[in-house]
């Protein structure tokens, strides 16, 4: 694991493994511009993920029990578990995807709580969701749509498609594929590669990548995880969440989080990860060596008992109508 951060800054964090993760902040193409709620500790920018004691139930069942955590700038912290333990309910809590409940606890950027605001005022303050299953947007140029959410953010002096032809070279997706609407009629390793290029263009302050590995072959893989892995060292805190060490290969981990049912059981070094690799999930289930589980409905629909209100729930909906 690399050493990222100045000598200075590295005998004040001493007692943080994790502050190796860190970087120098340098600014990337120009995307670096003011920041929300970001604190700085001579002249380099830190900001902090923070979910604390959070539960979440859809419908009447209880998904997510009092699980905390902590993502700073620079860090990579996987998250991983047995299917149905809820590892995208806490993906989707978190961008505030409509239709899961919020029983307990708080989810806040740099101490700004992001429980109360919409999805696009998430993604404006500096969250990005890279997901599972990538949506096609029909009718909705990439181009625009990446301009216009860098603009909301006041910054407007970027060439917008030099960028993201930059960034679909050093991924290897087609440019061919950049005029196309979003995600449409791509394959499932071009929506990742695509995603990938998105994030990179943005420049977040917190990613979100749920199974970034899903669908992707190993060359496309490793390009993905491994630009992912460059922008960590220009700022970029991660939280991945992942069904396998192969993804962490090329993305190391400095913290990995077991979650089984709704429960964060451990938390350890990139070593639990291999050990995960080796033994699988056997240690950390229950006495009958069986984990429950848990059902969630596609978009999460059953989890509110009120009736939908879609300017308040359309996670996509125009802040300016």
């Amino acid at each position: 694991m690399r050493d990222r951060m100045p000598q200075t800054f590295l005998e004040v964090q001493f007692e943080n493994w994790n502050a190796r993760r860190l970087s120098s902040h340098a600014a990337d193409h120009g995307l670096r511009g003011a920041r929300i709620g970001w604190r700085s500790h001579r002249g380099l920018a830190v900001t902090t993920l923070s979910i604390k004691n959070l539960g979440v139930k859809v419908g009447e069942q209880q998904i997510l029990h009092g699980v905390n955590l902590n993502v700073s700038s620079g860090q990579v912290h996987a998250v991983m578990g047995p299917n149905g333990s809820g590892k995208s309910t806490l993906a989707n809590v978190i961008m505030g995807k409509p239709g899961y409940q919020v029983t307990s606890g708080s989810i806040t950027l740099d101490a700004q709580d992001l429980l109360s605001a919409p999805t696009w005022v998430r993604a404006q303050a500096g969250l990005f969701l890279a997901m599972q299953y990538p949506t096609e947007v029909p009718g909705v140029s990439l181009r625009e749509t990446l301009e216009l959410a860098l603009q909301a953010r006041g910054l407007e002096n970027i060439d917008t498609g030099s960028r993201l032809v930059e960034e679909a070279g050093r991924i290897g997706l087609s440019t061919q594929l950049l005029d196309r609407a979003v995600n449409v009629d791509l394959s499932g390793g071009e929506k990742k590669r695509n995603e990938t290029a998105q994030l990179a263009v943005l420049n977040p302050q917190i990613a979100v990548l749920d199974e970034l590995d899903s669908g992707l072959d190993i060359d496309a893989l490793r390009a993905c995880a491994e630009r992912i892995e460059q922008l960590t060292g220009a700022g970029l805190g991660v939280l991945c969440i992942t069904h396998y060490h192969r993804l962490l290969d090329y993305l190391p981990a400095d913290q990995v989080h077991i979650l089984i049912d709704g429960h964060i059981v451990e938390s350890g070094g990139p070593e639990l990860a291999q050990e995960l690799e080796s033994d699988g999930y056997a240690r950390f289930l229950p006495s009958d060596g069986e984990s429950d589980g848990v059902e969630v409905a596609i978009g999460g629909l059953g989890a509110s008992n009120q009736a939908p209100r879609p300017d308040a729930d359309d996670p996509f909906s125009d802040p300016l109508a």
